[in-house]
């Protein structure tokens, strides 16, 4: 017998129901939130076990966040053993752990029989490892792959710093039938630098052709590749491929060390891909070149929802030109990130006029240029007239109006143009004479060498950059004001930033002391800047919490995240603060995987 639970809706516009195919019987069919805590206890363990098993189900196995120290083949008997044991095995998460070469061997060994895999989330699982170690454990993985007959579909080995040598690693798996179905690949602050840019780009050109050969061409649809130095002959190399895939609806390519030829080679290969929805080019460097390039590539795509090219220095030319795209075009977008980019009052004028039509339109952002007082005064009343006030971020870091001369520009870039030429004859004479860096080596080379150079510890990041990948490291990484630097930049007046931010910050969670310590933080300063807000909804933040975590259905598709475990910690301690709502207790009493740990927690709150 199916039985449906119908949860009250926060607005009349709104149903949400959660179906389940075995529960013990109840006496009506229809409850709403309020007689969820009149239900017996065993019913309501009952039911939380069936919607854990229906998200935890899927086929994944993980090992996320455990901090393992794989060393050796001993050492991974457990981890193989479980893989082998895994049946229907379809997502093999390691993030968080470190796994040595012989450890990884023991590993693939037991991928071989694994066809079904299909996600590998294998991001920061080398942590103290040796660049010299990381090409032979990435070998042995392909190998595995390739053997077993897997179809990935989404390949994530970011934060693994293993430089050039790296990407021979997985070079072979790249180019393999393996990958021939691949939509998401993820390469996020791997230190690729130009050589592992072009290795990369080769590779998933050799795969495009192989695919294609037997009519099933490579259809990447997600591409990530931040904090890699892949300057501007790493990305024009990629952009070769970009260009010849031609199905990317994401690309992710912050702080690269990228300038004009490099944008401009990405803007040409961005208009063979029509589907692109999100391209994140924060922290590199266009000028009015690479901008006005990418303004005219942005003219001619319809799909485009976020557009991120903060710290960019497009300068007031180029956001003219980004102006005039968003006036002509860009029917669907959302969000619009033009921070610190030194664009003056003018040119930022011109911006928030060329948005008067863009009904989509959640967010704009021009914190950190030239406006002045009175400039952001105007770009309020521009937005205001339009009534869209409320997208406009903060512009708490304008740098105030700049008297010099517009025309100053012209000859600020023609300077930054003959600074580029003469570093490129000075790298070309060092390689002349053997001491320019060799971007590539053949394959035998870099897996027989004996590198004992350890992985260089990563540079600080910023709330932006975890929240966007978020990872244990990273909060971390933060420091100790974290907590406050998250609730600071959340902007809590808007319940679906807040539940995003909240599952970003859960995700990461382990039980590590200074990683739970951190998580546990953080949530505080996010959730009692939130829950003692006049304006926050709290009845609508944990319902849109409960459906991203894939306990309620929506009318709406909504993606729930790919695991509990995290989520289920926090809000176990959420629910024993003060700032906690008493109301949402019996809520989350009978959503909650561990009922019985959250029941004695919800006791906090009688």
């Amino acid at each position: 017998m199916l039985f449906v639970i119908q949860i009250k809706p926060v607005s009349s516009s709104q149903r949400f129901f959660v179906y389940l195919d075995s529960v013990l019987p109840l006496n009506q069919q229809f409850l709403e939130v309020g007689e969820v805590e009149k239900m017996a206890s065993e019913d309501i363990t009952k039911l939380a076990e069936s919607l854990a098993k229906a998200q935890v189900g899927g086929g994944q196995l993980s090992f996320k966040g455990k901090s393992l120290k794989l060393n050796t083949a001993e050492d991974a008997k457990a981890v193989s053993k479980e893989i082998e044991e895994f049946d229907g095995l379809e997502a093999l998460r390691l993030e968080g752990n470190t796994v040595g070469v012989e450890a990884a061997k023991v590993i693939a060994k037991a991928l071989e029989k694994k066809a079904e895999l299909k996600r590998c989330h294998w991001s920061d699982m080398f942590t103290g490892r040796l660049r010299s170690e990381i090409p032979f454990a990435l070998t042995a993985l392909g190998e595995a792959l390739i053997t077993a007959g897997s179809q990935l579909v989404e390949l994530d080995l970011s934060d693994n710093a293993f430089g050039p040598d790296g990407v021979r690693g997985f070079e072979a798996l790249l180019k393999s039938p393996a990958c021939f179905t691949l939509q998401e690949l993820k390469l996020n602050n791997c230190g690729m630098g130009i050589g592992g840019g072009k290795i990369l780009a080769a590779a998933l050109k050799e795969c495009h052709r192989k695919s294609s050969a037997v009519g099933k061409p490579l259809a990447l649809k997600v591409f990530v590749a931040g904090r890699n130095r892949l300057e501007n002959d790493g990305a024009t190399a990629l952009a070769e491929a970009f260009g010849l895939i031609g199905t990317l609806e994401e690309v992710h390519m912050p702080q690269n060390g990228i300038n004009h030829p490099g944008i401009t080679a990405l803007a040409q290969a961005f208009a063979a891909n029509p589907l692109l929805r999100v391209i994140n080019l924060n922290d590199n460097t266009f000028t009015e070149k690479g901008a006005v390039a990418m303004a005219e590539t942005l003219k001619t795509l319809r799909q485009v929802e976020v557009i991120n090219f903060g710290d960019c220095l497009v300068r007031s030319k180029g956001a003219i030109a980004i102006a005039e795209a968003v006036k002509e075009g860009l029917p669907k977008l959302k969000e619009l990130n033009l921070s610190f980019c030194e664009i003056k009052r003018d040119a930022a004028l011109t911006i928030a006029e060329a948005t008067e039509d863009k009904s989509e339109l959640e967010k704009l952002d021009l914190n950190g240029n030239a406006l002045g007082e009175e400039g952001c005064e105007q770009l309020q009343e521009i937005l205001e007239g339009f009534n869209m006030a409320d997208v406009l971020g903060s512009l708490s870091d304008d740098e105030g109006e700049d008297e010099e001369d517009e025309d100053d520009e012209g000859e600020d870039e023609e300077d930054e143009d003959d600074e580029g030429e003469d570093d490129e004859e000075e790298q070309q004479q060092l390689q002349e004479r053997g001491q320019g860096e060799q971007e590539s080596l053949p394959s035998k080379k870099i897996l027989d060498s004996h590198d004992s150079t350890p992985v260089s510890p990563s540079p600080p990041v910023d709330v932006a950059t975890f929240l966007a990948f978020p990872s244990p490291e990273k909060l971390l990484r933060l420091g100790p004001k974290c907590s406050v630097l998250i609730a600071q930049q959340t902007d809590t007046s808007d319940m679906e930033k807040v539940v995003t931010a909240l599952l970003k910050i859960s995700s990461v969670f382990k039980d590590e002391t200074t990683v739970k310590t951190a998580v546990h933080e953080t949530t505080d300063a996010l959730m009692r800047k939130a829950f003692t807000s006049a304006t926050f909804n709290s009845d609508a933040f944990i319902t849109s919490l409960l459906i991203h975590m894939g306990l309620l259905k929506s009318e709406e598709k909504i993606k729930a995240v790919p695991s509990l475990y995290g989520p289920l910690m926090t809000l176990n301690h959420m629910v024993q603060q003060d700032y906690f709502p008493k109301s949402l207790a019996p809520v989350l009493l009978a959503f909650n995987k561990n009922v019985n740990s959250l029941k004695e927690s919800c006791s906090y709150l009688a």
